[in-house]
């Protein structure tokens, strides 16, 4: 009897099983190894929109909420997960130089926003306004932290690598059983896979397809991220991650051609050296039409729950959705109603928006 099954094994999932284990519940994962986005995600954490140079929803609050929760698992399971990086956003002219200073004054953002111009010192890249650089930010490195859970979880039988069968759910009065499993409560964090969910599959689920390249730049020895109109993460080796696409309606996980020359062409502005592209991958982010995630309890069946719709701030927004889940569930702590997934019960019974 385990108090809760969790379904997926993406950042949702491990956040909502870790929140849960620091506050003494048991829980049972299930993985089928699907939790593709969160695995080739690059992982940034920024709390700066840096196209518009505005906080994002709760941006100060998810920096001090999730990052010392990545420090303690860090810790706790004995890894390195959390890599430290400063963003240099690249400037295009003298306006948005202009720009920059004038957002760094504004409160919230001045603790994020270096006043300080830094200048380009590398000839390989195409930066003569130099860039601003971004404070407090780095690269969670997802699939390691993912593996490193996952492996605790199997060598204590709180792991089961298989497809959820959601018609083998039966809902009983006291509890819930699952294939000789029973639980009190099950939380789905299955991502765009929730699409697929018979009890959840009125939510406005929508996906954006993500798509990245892994490059290799000799000579340009950058160990910053650099931000433009794409992303170039040092990798070390002379290595960078490159991305990353935004696709609406292409819901197919494997790499495309289109993503490629898009993202090839886009750094060549950039960058005046040769490069070799020796990967590419791709996955569909769980996005939401009001760009919230979707947390709560289901509209009819108290026992279930859904914690999902990151979008592509995941590695922030994570932690700090499950702990609120965490307090409604355990505590009858109302949700941050921007969050909760009442908001779209009138949906119910209905076909999704």
């Amino acid at each position: 009897m385990f108090d809760y099954l969790i379904v997926g094994s993406g950042l949702a999932g491990v956040a909502m099983a870790e929140t849960l284990r620091e506050r003494g519940r048991t829980i049972c994962l299930f993985d089928d190894a699907s939790r593709k986005a969160s695995l080739v995600a690059a992982g940034l954490y920024n709390p700066v929109v840096l196209k518009r140079l505005n906080l994002t929803w709760k941006g100060e609050e998810l920096m001090d909420f999730s990052l010392p929760f990545y420090e303690n698992l860090q810790q706790r399971l004995k890894g390195h997960f959390d890599e430290k990086l400063p963003i240099l956003r690249r400037l295009a002219s003298a306006e948005e130089q202009n720009a920059w200073f004038e957002a760094a004054d504004r409160p919230g953002l001045s603790r994020f926003l270096s006043t300080r111009l830094v200048r380009n010192v590398h000839d390989g890249l195409q930066a003569p306004h130099g860039f601003g650089e971004v404070l407090e930010t780095g690269r969670l490195h997802t699939a390691r932290l993912l593996h490193a859970y996952r492996e605790e979880l199997h060598e204590k039988g709180r792991l089961r690598a298989e497809s959820f069968v959601h018609g083998a759910l039966e809902l009983n009065r006291d509890h819930l059983a699952y294939k000789g499993i029973r639980a009190r409560r099950i939380i789905f964090c299955e991502g765009f896979g929730m699409r697929g969910n018979p009890f959840f599959d009125y939510l406005p689920l929508q996906g954006s397809k993500g798509e990245l390249l892994t490059v290799r730049i000799p000579g340009l020895g950058e160990t910053r991220i650099v931000k433009s109109d794409i992303f170039l993460i040092p990798l070390g080796a002379d290595r960078y991650k490159v991305g990353a696409t935004y696709a609406r309606n292409d819901f197919d996980p494997e790499p495309t051609a289109r993503a490629r020359e898009e993202l090839t062409a886009k750094l060549r502005k950039i960058v005046n050296l040769d490069f070799e592209v020796e990967g590419q991958s791709a996955g569909i982010r769980p996005t939401v039409p009001d760009r919230r995630p979707l947390v709560g309890r289901h509209p009819e069946h108290d026992a279930l729950f859904a914690l999902n719709g990151m979008g592509s701030r995941g590695v922030l927004l994570a932690p700090y959705a499950a702990a609120c889940l965490a307090d409604f569930m355990e505590e009858g702590r109302p949700l941050p109603p921007e969050m909760d997934l009442s908001r779209y019960a009138k949906f119910y019974g209905r076909t999704a928006p």
